[in-house]
């Protein structure tokens, strides 16, 4: 039954949202689908440190130039409200996503109506382009409209404070204040984009600053001149319909990588995704084209970025010729090993070095970080925590110390020219890497078998369950709540440092659970956030948290054993006793 309330907000809709069609088309249908109605006008999207992120379509519970301009409206109060006038610059821009030109355009009229100048990249670009835009253009924050490598039904609306980092939980709270003080319909004020433009509260970024980008990120590399390295690698790229085209065979061709193929059907910007639906790297079945492409055309590697840039999966070729996927902490140790080798042997390493990672990230990373004297600080999930980080070590005058940042959810960054993870670098660090090894007479595959061999095998992966709907969200919130009570039950005394210690009598997989933290308490100086990790025996662990950006619970399991074959067994195990919990 609808309530009153979600009934008399309905109307109104109908009644005043009468510039998109695609708006007043859906709320014609919903009159007759009251699960529609419900879904749609149940509550308002939530705006935290990720912005906005949820469905297209009617209703302050979905996507749409309503939703887009209420939040614009009170991000720019608080702007205003904050800042100086002089620093009332904004940058913005938008990946291939549906609307996502229709939605930077109408947060870009409703900024310029504020009394903030705009700068707005004039095509589509990856999210790092913005983060780096905000840096360079000297604003007081950005804004990317993306869904990053979520399913075509959506889009999303990230903010970027003047660091050009994702925003801080503060600063999410503080701006979130400002939107619940819009009305929706009354409140927005907007310049019609033609007329700002015109007048140049809106301003293209000029290609300087795509230019400046570049060199950026090629000032990334490893490989000097002096090496004997052949970059004559047969490459296959794939940019899943999205933006990371132009970039990343830019940067790759004017650092001699030349022998790329692209997928032809996921070459071009498409927001519907027609081959992949899932246009995550994560997911073999975005993948599967690629491959097929590398198997066709004998390539050494195959790169995928997903629809807005900043993340990257690849397959390589194992001992028997087979492409096998990897993981992103597997590339991720990778890279970390890579960087961190090259530079000791070339006396690049800062004298305080220090690497980042979130705590759902492999904690093998530690130990390989550890190997080269290199410190590890452990953050919260969410690449914009490295990103804060960063900022610290800036502000501290030990920028230098930075040498790489990665998180399981395949995002890498190598250099502090954004505050974000960067699918452009990531690309051009996996071929130096690649090119790199085949010259010292080894592969990628083996240089990974032989990190395991070095310091242990560690079976590692994601499990998400999905809570779409009014009801779902109730459920994951009871879910959740359950998890929690039962971590709670595995603990005793709570020590001064905030971590648990007494064993418990909780048991997945065969393996005691031994400790549960919750970083909800703010732990080890961490924000709190609404994550559960327990740590079981044998150097087990799972991490438990709800998506910041999508109505999922996700649960990342750590699996030691003595060899691979008995990792995955036990995984599958406990994966098994999760998955019957969830339900």
């Amino acid at each position: 039954m609808i309530h009153e309330t979600m009934q008399e907000t309905y109307e109104r809709w109908c009644s005043l949202a009468v510039e998109d069609e695609d708006v007043v088309k859906e709320l014609q249908q919903m009159k007759g689908n009251p699960k529609a109605l419900e879904d749609a006008f149940y509550k308002e999207l939530s705006f935290g440190t990720g912005g906005l992120r949820g469905v297209i379509g009617a209703g302050p519970n979905q996507l749409n130039i309503y939703t887009i301009g209420k939040a614009s409206q009170g991000l720019a109060r608080y702007i205003v409200s904050n800042f100086p006038r002089e620093q009332w610059n904004i940058a913005v821009s938008y990946d291939s996503r549906i609307k996502s030109d229709i939605f930077a355009k109408r947060a870009a009229e409703v900024f310029a109506a504020a009394g903030l100048q705009v700068y707005l990249y004039p095509q589509l670009m990856p999210t790092p382009c913005l983060s780096f835009a905000v840096r360079e253009l000297g604003c007081v924050a950005g804004v990317m409209v993306t869904a990053s490598h979520n399913p075509s039904k959506y889009n999303g609306y990230k903010v970027y404070g003047a660091d050009g980092c994702q925003i801080t939980t503060a600063a999410a709270k503080a701006i979130y204040k400002e939107i619940q003080a819009v009305d929706i319909f009354t409140d927005v004020e907007r310049i019609p984009f033609e007329e700002a433009l015109a007048c140049g509260q809106i301003r293209y970024i000029d290609s300087v600053v795509e230019d400046a980008f570049i060199e950026a990120v090629k000032a990334q590399s490893l490989l000097t001149e002096d090496m004997s390295v052949n970059k004559d690698v047969a490459i296959v790229y794939s940019p899943l319909n999205g933006t990371g085209l132009k970039l990343v065979m830019r940067t790759l061709q004017e650092c001699g990588y030349t022998n790329i193929t692209v997928v032809k059907e996921q070459e071009q910007p498409d927001g519907h995704f027609p081959t992949c639906p899932k246009p995550n790297p994560e997911v073999r079945e975005a993948m599967e084209l690629g491959l097929q492409y590398a198997r066709k055309y004998q390539a050494d590697l195959l790169l995928a970025t997903d629809p807005d840039c900043d993340r990257v999966g690849i397959a390589v070729k194992n001992d028997q010729g087979e492409y096998v996927l990897l993981s992103g902490d597997e590339t991720g140790m990778l890279m970390l090993d890579y960087v961190c080798d090259m530079r000791r042997r070339q006396g690049r390493m800062p004298q305080d070095p220090v690497a980042m990672k979130t705590i759902v990230t492999i904690d093998m990373a530690e130990r390989i970080a550890a190997h080269y004297g290199v410190r590890t600080i452990n953050v919260l999930t969410g690449f914009k925590y490295i990103g804060e980080q960063i900022g610290l070590l800036e502000q501290a005058g030990k920028l230098d110390s930075f040498v790489f940042g990665l998180e399981e959810s395949y995002g890498y960054l190598s250099g502090t020219y954004v505050r974000d993870k960067c699918g452009v670098v990531s690309s051009l660090l996996i071929c130096d890497m690649y090119a790199w090894y085949r010259s010292q007479g080894i592969s990628l595959y083996e240089r990974l078998q032989q990190i395991y061999a070095q310091y242990g095998y560690c079976c590692k992966t994601q499990h998400s369950y999905t809570f779409e709907g009014a009801a779902g969200f109730a459920k994951m919130q009871e879910i959740m709540a359950r998890i929690r009570q039962e971590g709670e039950a595995c603990n005793g005394i709570v020590e001064e440092a905030g971590d648990a210690m007494r064993i418990g009598k909780l048991v997945i997989g065969g393996k005691q659970v031994v400790r549960c933290l919750d970083y909800s308490q703010g732990i080890n100086g961490l924000p709190p956030s609404n994550v559960l990790k327990f740590y079981l025996e044998d150097n087990c662990s799972i991490v438990v948290r709800p998506s910041g950006t999508e109505p999922k619970l996700k649960l990342y399991f750590s699996v030691c054993s003595e060899d691979q074959q008995a990792a995955v067994a036990l995984e599958k195990e406990m994966a098994a006793q999760m998955k019957e919990y969830m339900k």
